[in-house]
């Protein structure tokens, strides 16, 4: 369920790799990216907000603080594959085991 999850809720190879080695600070610099490239023109919106929101959730389950913003903006954006991700993962109690499936799914896309 948790495998099924993941492959729902994240569709960034990018942000499962960073997710699955436990690397908030890369998270927020690609946040910090994206923000400059949407500004730019860079980044469509729509991709902009799926990444955004994958990200968030990534920082969350990773015990990092969000801002009010950001808590506003995870809200209003996410959608039932990442809220069934938060419920599943949640339900399993142990984060190793989320963080391995989140290793699998990189192998896994890799090959």
């Amino acid at each position: 369920a948790i495998q099924a999850a993941i492959s729902q809720a994240f569709k960034t190879p990018e942000v499962i790799r960073m997710f699955a080695k436990k690397q908030p600070r890369q998270l927020r610099t690609r946040l910090a990216e994206m923000d400059r490239d949407l500004m730019v023109g860079k980044l469509g919106r729509d991709l902009y907000t799926q990444q955004k929101v994958e990200i968030l959730t990534a920082l969350r389950k990773l015990g990092e603080k969000l801002t009010p913003d950001e808590e506003m903006f995870l809200s209003a954006n996410a959608g039932a594959a990442l809220s069934q991700f938060e419920r599943v993962s949640t339900d399993l109690g142990s984060g190793d085991k989320v963080f391995a499936l989140a290793s699998f799914e990189v192998e896994k896309a890799k090959q």
